[in-house]
């Protein structure tokens, strides 16, 4: 999610596909027809309206988690109960979410918010993955369509695309109610608690508020955005959508560097980083980090006054530098 949130099908030869149609849900309905778990902590969290803090993390590119875990580790040790687990962001080649998920979750007791994406799964596959998910107790969804293989390392990967993260929601809603993508029973409803992407720096902004709609018409019951640096920009966002009537959690990259800054705002699509900031970072030099840092913690106190919560990114594995961020609001 750090680069690309959400994206709809990439461009490649159209091919028609069944539509999946549902019965959307009103804004704020509880989806499932009943309970079968405990609510997550993340879930707990957002119904009480606590500040919620949660910080991403990147499976490794390797089979071996140890220093993923003692980032982890560091995190909890800061007051963070909860943490994301990217699913292949940037069309890369990474250890599988789930059990990245679950090898972070046995050995620091955190609640996994796990992201799923659409690109490498069919429709079946999908299905499959998120009930094995809940059967593993692993039922914080954030739902997105997926970054396309172009995007990466592997440009000539198939995709697969059966549905776009508002499809993905439905499913998942569907679930909560006891039935499969075509209306089969699965027996016992899931408990999923299903979360989506928003990106106000859009560049079609008419047809990413649209997607925000459908999004949480079909069950979604928190966002988390793109990397934020302007927070007039995020309420001019929701002010044009009519408002959310779901939580908002904001997302905070810490910029390291003026090179940093300069990459994520002229080479990643949907992050925009005002120009006072960039000259911030110019004008530090050789402190250019602590500027950086420095910048994040001020956000992070404005987005506790007016959010729900803050979606913090750590680059380049520096999970001390989302520590020392956090500081602002222990």
């Amino acid at each position: 999610m750090r680069v690309v949130l959400d994206r709809r099908r990439p461009g490649r030869p159209e091919t028609k596909r069944p539509t999946l149609t549902v019965t959307p849900v009103a804004a704020g309905a509880e989806p499932g027809l009943r309970v079968a778990h405990p609510p997550t902590v993340l879930g707990r969290k957002l119904a009480a309206r606590e500040f919620l803090v949660t910080v991403e993390l990147d499976p490794p590119r390797g089979h071996t988690v140890e220093k993923l875990v003692q980032g982890a580790k560091l995190l909890r040790e800061r007051g963070v109960d909860i943490v994301d687990i990217n699913d292949g962001s940037l069309g890369r080649v990474r250890m599988a979410v789930l059990p990245t998920a679950l090898l972070v979750r046995d050995a620091t007791g955190l609640d996994i918010n796990m992201h799923f994406t659409c690109r490498d799964r069919n429709l079946m596959g999908i299905q499959g993955d998120l009930l094995g998910a809940h059967a593993l107790d692993v039922r914080n969804i954030l739902a997105m369509t997926g970054d396309p293989p172009r995007a990466g390392d592997y440009s000539n990967a198939t995709a697969v695309f059966d549905v776009d993260g508002v499809g993905l929601i439905e499913i998942l809603r569907r679930m909560n109610e006891g039935q499969d993508a075509t209306g089969s029973s699965i027996g016992e409803p899931t408990s999923f608690y299903v979360g989506a992407a928003l990106n106000p720096a859009a560049e079609d902004v008419a047809r990413e508020i649209d997607r925000f709609h459908r999004k949480v018409q079909a069950g979604a019951r928190w966002v988390q955005t793109q990397p934020v640096y302007d927070l007039a920009e995020l309420d001019r966002f929701l002010e044009q959508a009519g408002g959310s009537p779901v939580p908002v959690l904001v997302g905070i990259l810490p910029l390291h560097s003026a090179r940093h800054a300069e990459f994520l705002h002229n080479e990643v699509p949907g992050i925009t980083i005002p120009e006072p900031i960039r000259r911030r970072l110019r004008e530090a030099g050789d402190g250019a980090l602590r500027a950086g840092i420095e910048m994040a913690q001020e956000l992070v106190r404005a987005v506790r006054q007016r959010y729900a919560g803050a979606y913090l990114m750590p680059s380049f594995g520096r999970f001390e530098v989302v520590a020392e961020v956090l500081d602002a609001i222990r």
